[in-house]
């Protein structure tokens, strides 16, 4: 799963990259006016405290992927084939918006930043539908299901209206789905604040108009972030408490862009390592040991599952196991955020 970061030239968007990947000193960050990829780990308290109970030679977090895109210079400069490949390439979107003066001292319009990029990604959507119309009509008329599908999502895009903001039929989910809508992706709105602001929400008219828009809004400050990531852990308490802050806003931001993705974490534990593994919010269980291995998810027999809420009360597997909290599922179990869970296969 890849989140991309998007945005218009000069908001922080590659600072912010830079800091979300933990960047350390003398490592090659990401560059500008390129498309840069980096894995991120996804803090978990959960992994910590089954660490700290099985005590195993590894420990290993969730990771997410975030590209830096480069995105259109100002408004009206639109989207080039060479953005929208890389947009394409994102399974959703974290909108970079600039709320601090700029390098002239241009005070900061993040409304605006907001509307004119989903307008971006509205027209090209249109184009794309508008295209594959004409294209529908001089071969078939205007007969067919598609058209009448394609047609009820160009009067959406054309009241200028995101997809994502769309109910979609099962019908349109199969028939429209290789298109790759851009304007359909997930989308988390970053609010790159001044450092003075760092602790402070955004907006009620910024959060109203995400909504408005079917994404989420958050504030972050990628100057702080940069400096955080560039401190010793043991020192950024004191840093975190004298910007206002109880957590580094990076973990926000990541936690917000998993649940952006519709992701959700399982755990598999033992002596030789407790690991995170990221799945689909509704996965069946064969799917989900599927992210372990295909060997997993074409064998699988059944699933031996403890949530890790049951696990911390019991305070040990064979306590669970007695409490009756250890369940074998089948193939139609659906896999909930938090199970440890225990794949039998045979291959």
């Amino acid at each position: 799963m890849k989140a991309g970061l998007v945005g218009y030239s000069l908001v922080g968007k590659t600072t912010l990259f830079n800091a979300l990947t933990a960047m350390q000193k003398g490592s090659a960050a990401a560059g500008h006016g390129q498309a840069n990829l980096g894995a991120i780990k996804v803090p978990d308290a959960r992994v910590e405290s089954l660490t700290a109970f099985y005590k195993p030679r590894k420990k290993t977090h969730a990771e997410m992927r975030f590209v830096d895109v480069p995105g259109p210079r100002g408004k009206g400069s639109g989207l080039d084939a060479e953005s929208i490949k890389a947009l394409g390439d994102a399974d959703a979107f974290c909108l970079v918006l600039r709320a601090f003066p700029g390098g002239d001292g241009s005070p900061a319009d993040t409304l605006q930043q907001l509307r004119d990029f989903d307008a971006e990604l509205v027209l090209a959507d249109l184009a794309l539908v508008e295209k594959r119309l004409d294209r529908l009509r001089k071969e078939h008329g205007k007969g067919g299901a598609e058209y009448h599908e394609l047609s009820r999502l160009a009067e959406h895009l054309d009241a200028a209206r995101p997809l994502r903001t769309m109910k979609w039929s099962d019908a349109e989910e199969k028939e429209m789905g290789h298109f790759q809508f851009l304007s359909r992706r997930p989308m988390l709105v970053a609010v790159n604040v001044a450092e003075e602001d760092a602790a402070r929400p955004p907006s009620a008219e910024l959060l109203a108009s995400a909504k408005e828009r079917g994404a989420e809004a958050i504030a972050v400050c990628a100057a702080v972030e940069a400096e955080i990531a560039q401190l010793d852990p043991k020192d950024q308490g004191e840093f975190l408490e004298s910007v206002g802050l109880a957590e580094p806003a990076r973990a926000r931001f990541i936690r917000a862009a998993y649940r952006l993705l519709d992701l959700i974490s399982f755990f598999t534990v033992g002596e030789d390592e407790v690991k995170a593994w990221t799945s689909r919010r509704g996965d069946r269980a064969p799917r989900a040991a599927g992210r372990i291995h295909s060997d997993l998810e074409r064998g699988f027999i059944r699933a031996e599952v403890i949530h890790y809420d049951d696990f911390i009360a019991a305070g040990s597997e064979s306590k669970a196991r007695h409490e009756g909290k250890l369940r074998l599922e089948g193939k139609e179990y659906v896999v909930q955020d938090g199970d440890i869970i225990n794949f039998r296969f045979a291959v």
